[in-house]
């Protein structure tokens, strides 16, 4: 037996993992889908979505992806897991991301191709959409200028590509690495913590969603997750399975407010949402880092604007 079973449950309900079929569609969730969802239709050009540590970007990022209609959209995720990307690897990522074949080395060249996709996706009657996420690790001047080329990417009266950062507050720095991207800025959405209706509102639904036949915390113990995660989904679904797991071992039957006390005294919580030496995270990996040595060279973005007023000249 494990807390699984003790608890009547069919799977574990505060996994850690983004698992878009737990999604948890809050108030502000909501509205922030309406937003991102209305940047993508009307092709805006970029849209950024920013929250603290744990609160549920990269659910949202997944869930905005699942919920873009494959016969409307080309669309990726690209996750950014190392802070050391250049922006020629970047740049060959969302080719391939996009459907480029054999991105060139020459990054003259490789926007080129990555035009001619676009006017492609375009010409289908689709629309191109990148999501970023963890974009609060792209922290060059280079790499900001590059995404302004990107967006600089147009046929007459539309752009040809939507860029959405999903990360920390800190990618609002980045952007006034190069203030003419920052002034391209259509949408910006903060994701804050859960209030206490809220908290309360998502161990039901995670429960539910597990299978549970009843409800295996108090509402101290409910009113306590939400006082030591500051509403944060991560924290919460930390303290969550732990205290299931903690209430399995002493065979209680249900989880009260010192049991929840207790574990987040464990888990070193002070009440403000954060461990005192918090975990790293764990996320998909989805990209490997860059190849060692490789490094990227700046672009002159008046020779790239000559470059594709030259594509775009009909032959």
């Amino acid at each position: 037996m494990n807390y699984l079973d003790y608890y009547e449950l069919a799977q574990e309900p505060f996994s850690n993992a983004p698992v878009s079929r737990f999604y948890f569609n809050s108030p502000q969730h909501s509205q922030a889908l309406v937003r991102l969802a209305h940047l993508c239709s009307q092709m805006k050009g970029l849209g950024i979505l920013i929250g603290d540590i744990g609160a549920g970007k990269t659910t949202l990022a997944r869930r905005l992806l699942d919920s873009l209609p494959e016969n409307e959209y080309e669309a990726a995720l690209l996750v950014i897991i190392h802070s050391g990307v250049t922006a020629s690897w970047l740049l060959k990522r969302i080719a391939l991301q996009l459907g480029v074949d054999a991105p060139s080395e020459d990054k003259l060249t490789l926007l080129g191709q990555l035009y001619q996709r676009l006017v492609r996706i375009y010409e289908s009657g689709k629309k191109a959409v990148v999501l970023i996420d963890e974009a609060q690790m792209l922290a060059t001047r280079e790499l900001m200028e590059e995404f302004r080329g990107l967006l600089n990417l147009e046929v007459p009266e539309r752009k040809l590509l939507n860029l959405i950062f999903f990360g920390l507050p800190e990618i609002e720095q980045n952007l006034k690495l190069d203030p003419p991207l920052a002034q391209r800025v259509s949408m910006k959405y903060r994701l804050d913590h859960f209030n206490a209706e809220s908290t309360e509102a998502y161990i039901k639904h995670r429960l539910r969603l597990g299978g549970a036949a009843r409800m295996p915390f108090a509402a101290g113990a409910v009113a306590a997750v939400h006082k030591f995660s500051s509403g944060t989904p991560r924290v919460i679904n930390t303290l969550c399975d732990n205290a299931l797991f903690e209430g399995y071992v002493a065979r209680v039957p249900m989880i009260d407010e010192p049991m929840i006390e207790r574990v987040a005294r464990d888990l070193g919580l002070d009440g403000s949402g954060a461990s005192v030496q918090p975990a790293a995270p764990k996320r998909p990996v989805s990209v490997p880092p860059p190849a060692a040595g490789e490094k990227g060279k700046p672009i002159d973005l008046g020779e790239i604007d000559r470059y594709l007023a030259g594509l775009a000249k009909p032959s």
